[in-house]
């Protein structure tokens, strides 16, 4: 019997997660909504209004990658599975791919790659720069990401900088929220903000518990 058969289910995952083929699996699932978006976009599968289709495509699953980025860590510690830790960073690029990508989707349809008319709609649509806020923060920790960065800038000052991904959900789910409230159309956000509440809590659970303790001793 092989290991893995053998093993509980908790053992299994972690197998798997170890195994050579993991990261190009998880690799090639996360470039699936790609794919599909490409194919509609050539086949003229995008519906009514292809524009609008994409820009939104691409922020909801960047969007949806945000969400599980911020969930490995949680996962990782409840399920007992440190090999999770080693998808975050590869998932958190997939963020920035994705928010790239709904980025020139607006600047190309909506705009026409207008610099000067996208710096103005940047200054007098409040959620366009929350968005665009959100959007240089990614950049900051899409371009930190690596080993050399963390050497280069210290282990301490690259944790606080790659905590502001918090920043960056609470931004993107501002973001989402006003884009909607035009059209008062609120029930996917309202799915978003439970979901990012959950993994946020969580967090902030983690940080103060050991201060609560010492509060008890």
């Amino acid at each position: 019997m092989s290991p893995l058969a053998s093993a509980g289910p908790a053992a299994q995952l972690r197998l798997l997660l170890r195994h050579r083929l993991a990261t190009p699996i998880i690799f090639g699932l996360s470039l699936l909504p790609f794919c599909w978006l490409l194919y509609a976009a050539i086949f003229n599968q995008l519906g009514a209004n292809p524009a609008e289709a994409l820009v939104r495509a691409t922020g909801d699953w960047s969007l949806r990658f945000l969400c599980l980025v911020l969930a490995v860590t949680p996962l990782r510690i409840l399920s007992n599975t440190p090999a999770l830790a080693i998808f975050r960073r590869m998932l958190g690029l997939f963020v920035y791919f994705y928010v790239v990508l709904h980025l020139l989707s607006y600047s190309w349809f909506d705009m026409s790659f207008d610099v000067a008319g996208i710096g103005r709609d940047i200054a007098k649509r409040p959620f366009i720069l929350v968005g665009f806020s959100a959007f240089l923060l990614l950049t900051a920790l899409a371009l930190t990401s690596f080993n050399r960065a963390i050497r280069a800038l210290g282990a301490k000052r690259w944790q606080l900088l790659h905590k502001s991904v918090y920043v960056v959900a609470a931004l993107a789910l501002l973001h989402f929220f006003w884009m909607r409230a035009g059209k008062n159309d609120f029930a996917e956000v309202a799915v978003y903000a439970s979901i990012l509440g959950v993994l946020l809590s969580l967090r902030l659970i983690k940080f103060i518990r050991p201060f609560v303790g010492l509060r008890s001793r």
